[in-house]
């Protein structure tokens, strides 16, 4: 057993506890800020020695690491205080940030390579393709499961329509995507019900975000996307899995209760 293994066991044990000094130099976070969340009650000391030295235990690290994590999804501190408060299980909570990681480390891994495939056709004086570039999805992939799903024509007029499409309006539809899916993960985060009305506003816009490719989103359209989700492993990614997906799905279920759709 190395070293490193010996004090990573000892920090194992129940009363082990870290100086701020170690807290500041394993985190990042700087000592004003520990004192700042011991002020506002967000993140108090597990003990603060006869030197006026601050320690935290093991608990206590834990609460930091989930206070990171939310500011790090842009939760303001009160918000923060409001979920670490909720009654959740730690463990459920710590799963639902797993969650949220994954989701966020696989759209930076789609950035990462539509920006090494940009990198290399300028290099190589190739032409720029805006599908690339942009981290589109090929959405040609689907045609025959959307043709099975809606029928011809409903593949022809989206193809049609995306096609019609400038780059920067085809960037502007996928970030519109990528917003709603992270509203949707931040109020999972906070415990928001599905029907909470700040859910149902997200719900709303992406009811809106679906009627920019079609003005016909029925109510049957609309659940079928939100059963969907859940039931396809594809669609659940893109919402940190199954998790994610079916306080999706439920979301918009409680959205469309409602709702008015096209043909009502």
């Amino acid at each position: 057993m190395n070293r490193t293994d010996t004090v990573l066991e000892h920090r194992a044990s129940s009363d082990a506890q870290w100086s701020m000094h170690e807290i500041t130099r394993l985190t990042g976070t700087t000592s004003r800020t520990l004192r700042h969340y011991d002020q506002i009650g967000l993140l108090a000391p597990s003990r603060i020695g006869a030197n006026g030295y601050r320690h935290y235990d093991g608990e206590a690290l834990v609460r930091l690491q989930r206070i990171l994590l939310l500011r790090d999804l842009g939760l303001g501190l009160g918000t923060i205080a409001e979920v670490l408060d909720r009654s959740q299980d730690e463990a459920t909570a710590l799963r639902t940030h797993l969650d949220l990681l994954q989701q966020e480390r696989d759209r930076l891994d789609r950035q990462i390579a539509s920006v090494r495939t940009t990198v290399i056709r300028r290099e190589g004086g190739e032409e720029l393709m805006a599908e690339e570039m942009f981290d589109g999805f090929d959405h040609t992939q689907y045609r025959d499961e959307v043709e099975q799903r809606w029928g011809r024509d409903a593949y022809a007029k989206g193809d049609a329509w995306w096609r019609s499409l400038s780059d920067a309006e085809k960037k502007d539809f996928q970030q519109r995507q990528a917003d709603i899916g992270s509203d949707y993960a931040r109020a999972a985060a906070e415990g928001l019900d599905p029907d909470d009305e700040r859910v149902r506003a997200i719900s709303a816009r992406h009811h809106e975000w679906l009627g920019v490719a079609s003005n016909e989103v029925s109510r049957g359209y609309f659940l079928g996307l939100a059963d969907m989700y859940v039931a396809d492993d594809r669609f659940a990614a893109n919402y940190g899995g199954t998790e994610g997906a079916t306080f999706v799905r439920d979301a918009m279920r409680a959205y469309a209760e409602g709702a008015t759709f096209s043909g009502e």
